[in-house]
């Protein structure tokens, strides 16, 4: 245990079972903060947190009818955002901070999964995403979204011209996947089985890229985060 006070707390919005904190868990762990609450935590213990995340899954933000519960948790990362507390997206978090900010949420032009770089702009060069800059992060998402109005982006691809963008210091949104533990690969595999195949994904091609790369994507991710959270005053 580090130096770090250990009673702050980190609460995740967690979607699937196996899209959760990955490698982000230890990192946080390490800095003094314990993982709490209920799976839908009430609107005290959410705005109460130091450190709120909203992970990935594969639902969207327009899935509301159909998972009522998303409405909830839209409703939660809006008043997490109103409150300036420190919030971090992914994936679908992010497109869920980019809904409660008023901005677009839709299907992009082509569903991305796979490894790959991702361009920095000026502001992501000057953003703790520089440690990711030719970096292989993975992708695995169909929708994107505009970057909200105030919202500074921070990184594109090809495919998604709108990859990550900030509010301040404490508000970090990122459409593609730092966190993933690579080890566990198989269960990401095994749980999107319909979905790779519907895109006709190289499943075993998807596997060895993650064995090469998701080291080197661990480490800078550490890197990333440790900066984001000294920003943000954590």
């Amino acid at each position: 245990m580090s130096s770090r006070s250990a009673s702050r707390t980190c609460l995740a919005l967690r979607h699937v079972a196996f899209e959760d904190l990955g490698t982000l868990e230890p990192l946080f762990r390490d800095r003094g903060y314990i993982r709490a609450g209920a799976p839908c935590p009430s609107v005290r213990e959410w705005l109460e947190a130091d450190l709120c995340v909203v992970l990935g899954g594969p639902v969207g933000v327009g899935d509301t009818e159909s998972y009522p519960y998303l409405k909830t948790e839209l409703d939660l990362v809006r008043m997490r955002l109103e409150s300036r507390q420190p919030l971090l997206g992914v994936c679908l978090g992010a497109q869920m901070m980019a809904h409660a900010l008023g901005s677009r949420v839709y299907p992009g032009k082509a569903r991305e999964i796979g490894w790959g770089t991702v361009s920095l702009t000026g502001d992501g060069r000057l953003s703790p995403l520089r440690y990711l800059e030719g970096v292989p992060v993975l992708h695995w998402h169909g929708d994107t979204f505009d970057v909200p109005s105030g919202a500074r982006l921070l990184a594109s691809t090809e495919v998604t011209p709108h990859q990550a963008f900030c509010i301040g210091r404490h508000a970090l949104a990122l459409q593609f996947h730092v966190e993933a533990d690579v080890s566990r690969m198989e269960e990401w595999l095994t749980g999107h089985a319909c979905e790779l195949m519907q895109s006709g994904t190289d499943i075993c091609g998807l596997r060895a890229a993650s064995v090469r790369n998701g080291s080197l994507l661990a480490g800078r991710a550490a890197l990333c985060m440790n900066e984001w959270m000294e920003g943000a005053g954590l």
